[in-house]
């Protein structure tokens, strides 16, 4: 089945637009919080790095899928590369006239994932119109299998190249895969959106019944509501514990901010991504999306409580890639369970409302109160009480209508 999607021509165009961007994105985001914390030397203002990056989903979230499920999603996701590409330059340019600042970094961190909200709402609806509902497991499967690479490998070269380079340039690199994107995704021909389905003129009113329609679907479908709740929470787990890896990994596990060890610390994360990703297409085979959410999430909280409290680089490193194993499996599970129960005229809004709660809500969260607290409590600490908030996850999920959904063939709705 993989390879069959592998000689998709659309999907590959659309796969390789992905690849890139994130190649860039990954760059970024260890770029931006290294940039403010060796700017600033401050812990609060790198932990808002984080804040910055999530904070749109949580403000525009909604916006975002009820608009984009009326759009063209095509040219939503070409325009969308092209301001990214713009706004990222912006760093590079500031960086050759000497004028970087901290809340222009900040503003970018901001604006960049704005404008990725609304490409994110195309993206959730588009994936389904290319390779069809019965291979969206398999294409997901692909998609994260590939950025978890890249988030193996760019880690490792970053950390190196921020030892010789000015991070500012690694976002002048990201804005040129922006551009490859959008050139990649205007080649892509294949209807991303049901251009027959009738659509009233666009009014206020009108994207404010949509935004309610789907979260009255996303609120009325007891494994997505329940899986969309216990993400969230883990995602305030997550969001608390990574805005603080960089001063983590500089402080509690005397790496700094720079070189080889710092790089492989840091790309953990992304190698057990890599394998749950790879994973996932056998598991439901076996076991269905409601057994993968409540074997992964305590185990992720017992491994990450394990991690916060230990000082040596070399154990950290294995145990993060097992509690990447287990969080990054509960996210691609519910990802791909969302957009295979969603009806297709409500993709984009149920999955950006989704996104909006576990991301926007969740990690803008954590991200934002881990820079509150961290001066009072500690580092430490902290990170203790950050991994600590997965167990409220596990106790949701164990008490939800997800352990009485057994049979993976049946209807969703009907079982759970």
């Amino acid at each position: 089945m993989r390879s069959a999607i592998l000689r998709d021509p659309h999907f590959l165009r659309y796969l390789l637009a992905r690849a890139l961007s994130a190649t860039g994105s990954v760059a970024t985001l260890v770029a931006l919080p290294v940039l403010v914390y060796r700017t600033s030397h401050d812990a609060g203002l790198t932990a808002l790095v984080a804040g910055c990056q999530a904070a749109p989903y949580l403000l525009f979230g909604l916006f975002s899928g009820a608009l984009t499920d009326r759009w063209n999603r095509h040219r939503v996701m070409v325009v969308a590369d092209v301001l990214s590409t713009l706004l990222l330059a912006t760093i590079p340019l500031a960086a050759l006239l000497g004028r970087v600042t901290v809340p222009h970094v900040l503003a970018v961190a901001f604006l960049g994932p704005t404008i990725g909200v609304f490409l994110d709402g195309a993206v959730f609806g588009a994936l389904p119109m290319i390779v069809g509902r019965d291979r969206i497991a398999e294409a997901t499967s692909v998609t994260w299998s590939v950025q978890s690479v890249l988030e193996i490998v760019v880690p490792s070269v970053v950390g190196v190249l921020i030892a010789v380079l000015d991070p500012a340039w690694l976002l002048g690199f990201d804005a040129v895969t922006f551009a490859v994107s959008a050139v990649l995704v205007s080649g892509i021909t294949r209807p991303l959106y049901d251009a027959s389905r009738v659509r009233p003129p666009l009014t206020a009113g009108l994207v404010l019944r949509d935004i309610r329609e789907g979260l009255a679907w996303l609120g009325g479908h007891a494994g997505v509501r329940t899986m969309t709740l216990t993400s969230a929470i883990q995602n305030l787990s997550l969001g608390g514990y990574m805005a603080l890896t960089v001063v983590w990994l500089d402080r509690v596990l005397g790496l700094g901010t720079e070189g080889w060890r710092f790089g492989i610390t840091y790309a953990a994360w992304a190698l057990g991504g890599l394998v749950a990703s790879l994973s996932l297409p056998r598991l439901i085979h076996f076991l269905t999306p409601a057994q993968i959410t409540l074997g992964v999430l305590p185990a992720g909280a017992v491994i990450g409580i394990v991690v916060s409290r230990l000082g040596t680089w070399w154990l950290v490193a294995p145990l993060m890639v097992a509690w990447s194993y287990a969080a990054t499996m509960g996210a691609i599970n519910a990802v791909s369970y969302r957009q295979q129960v969603t009806p297709e005229h409500l993709l984009g809004r149920v999955n950006t409302a989704g996104r909006m709660l576990s991301w926007g809500v969740g990690w803008t969260g954590g991200a934002l109160l881990s820079g509150v607290v961290v001066g009072p409590l500690g580092l430490r600490a902290t990170m203790l009480a950050f991994a600590c908030v997965q167990l409220v996850a596990v106790a949701v999920a164990w008490t939800s209508p997800l352990r009485r959904a057994a049979d993976a063939r049946s209807e969703p709705q009907a079982v759970l």
